[in-house]
């Protein structure tokens, strides 16, 4: 793997990652019975986003970590999943 396909391996999966972990700890509002003038009930108070992309991106460099070692040493490549591979010894279902 390249380094620029590194980088962007890891801007992919942070950005999945943030997205799973920015709704977590949300207080609204509403819930918090501190409605502020001219904003939604359901706008969270504190939406601690620091924290979250830090939380973010050391979660994010584990699953990079990983997928590198994957990757990198070949511990799993496209022939060992079944379903991938034809079926020897007879036409496949996209042979025509």
């Amino acid at each position: 793997m390249s380094w620029m396909s590194g980088v962007v391996l890891y801007c992919s999966i942070w950005a999945i990652v943030f997205f799973m972990v920015l709704p977590h700890g949300i207080v609204s509002q509403h819930e918090a019975g501190e409605i502020e003038p001219g904003t939604p009930a359901s706008a969270p108070t504190e939406a601690m986003v620091g924290r979250k992309m830090a939380i973010t991106t050391a979660i994010a460099a584990i699953i990079f970590a990983a997928v590198w070692a994957v990757i990198h040493f070949h511990i799993v490549t496209l022939d060992d999943i079944p379903f991938l591979t034809p079926p020897s010894g007879g036409r496949g279902y996209w042979q025509s």
